[in-house]
């Protein structure tokens, strides 16, 4: 293994530590004196917290109905509590991040750099249609995945972001477009499943207090051994969406250095177990690279990995960034893999991702890497 790849999978032990340790908090209650952010607790946990604070209970729904249909951002805002409670726990705080840029592309997708409270910064990307409003939601601060042409991964890892952080991107997007958002894919920054135990509780809170059903969550992970059983045991309704970007072992590794531990056929077994125990149909991502893993003989070979399955594989032309020297296939190339893939029966699409020009559209994440705090 190279002193590259040793780096990596050593990143990938932090991140996966750090799943286990303070981020696995999810901030909303009392340490050392300190109250932590509010966003992210339950109606029964803001009840509770109001109570405390000598209010009563009525109290404890205003707080959760300001948090999470209002989108106040401080105590003192809530206008229907009095004037003297609002002065005394001004800094309480909800948990909510500032918006530290924000750049609109032709096809109206927004991406949003988020300044946390420690002062990392993270991406989440507002995708709009006329029926839907997407948002691509970050994981973790940075990635220890290091895929080799993945602008995210160029930074490294940094934390995980805790419940609150997840679920303010959310409520970021949905206040700055004045409309609901319908649908989240956790496909930003970071490796989802190395951070399970907040990504789940974000999920949870996202459906019960936000009002987003589960079938409209996808969670994307690269392949994590063991984490992907795991995440079945929750019996979420989410889709699950495996970045498997290889058809084989040896271009896999050369491609996502994290993969080394985790043979392809291992990754394959156990999303088949997933689909035979959630129920849920599970999707592929595949991202195409010319000449590396775009031939007919590649679509062949994944088909074969594929077969009886119940999947989606989803192609993604990729999207060149400074970092690395592949390039997008051309449209010809394209057809020719989705026609060994239909051929063989296998439920496949193209998706030409939105936010090219703000540098929001996959593999672009982190495409200003280095601002205050950077990611």
């Amino acid at each position: 293994m190279s002193p590259t790849s040793v780096s990596q999978v050593q990143s990938a032990d932090r991140a996966r530590r750090a799943n286990s340790s303070s981020d696995r908090a999810d901030r909303t209650a009392v340490d050392s004196g300190q109250v932590k952010p509010l966003l992210g607790a339950s109606l029964a946990e803001l009840t509770e917290w109001v109570q405390q604070q000598g209010q009563p209970a009525y109290r404890g729904k205003q707080l959760y109905q300001w948090i999470y249909e209002k989108g106040v951002r401080s105590i003192s805002e809530i206008s229907v509590f009095p004037k003297q409670w609002r002065e005394e726990a001004a800094n309480v705080s909800i948990g909510r991040s500032k918006i530290h840029f924000r750049s609109v592309a032709p096809d109206a997708t927004v991406k949003y750099l988020l300044k946390l409270a420690d002062g990392q910064i993270i991406e989440t990307v507002g995708i709009p249609t006329e029926k839907r409003l997407t948002v691509c939601v970050s994981a973790q601060v940075g990635c220890a995945m290091g895929c080799d042409f993945c602008a995210t991964g160029k930074g490294g890892f940094k934390r995980n972001l805790a419940k609150h952080e997840i679920v303010d991107q959310i409520l970021t997007v949905q206040q700055d477009f004045g409309r609901r958002v319908s649908h989240i894919v956790f496909m930003g920054m970071g490796e989802p499943l190395l951070n399970s135990d907040n990504v789940v509780a974000a999920v949870k809170c996202l459906n019960q207090d936000v009002g987003i059903g589960q079938r409209n969550i996808t969670i994307s992970t690269v392949g994590i051994r063991d984490r992907i059983r795991q995440l079945a045991e929750h019996q979420l309704q989410v889709t699950l969406a495996v970045s498997l970007h290889a058809s084989n072992q040896r271009l896999r590794e050369q491609l996502i250095p994290s993969a080394r531990p985790y043979h392809l056929d291992e990754l394959i077994a156990e999303c088949r177990e997933y689909v035979k125990s959630t129920g849920r149909r599970l999707s592929f991502e595949y991202v195409l690279l010319a000449g590396v893993n775009d031939l007919p003989e590649h679509a062949a070979e994944l088909a074969n990995h594929l077969r009886g399955f119940q999947c989606h594989v989803n192609l993604i032309p990729y999207n060149p960034i400074q970092e690395a020297d592949y390039k997008r296939p051309n449209p010809h190339r394209i057809k020719a893999f989705v026609d060994v893939l239909n051929e063989k029966k296998i439920a496949v699409s193209v998706r030409y991702s939105r936010g090219l020009e703000a540098d929001a559209a996959c593999g672009l994440i982190a495409g200003f890497a280095g601002l205050d705090g950077g990611c």
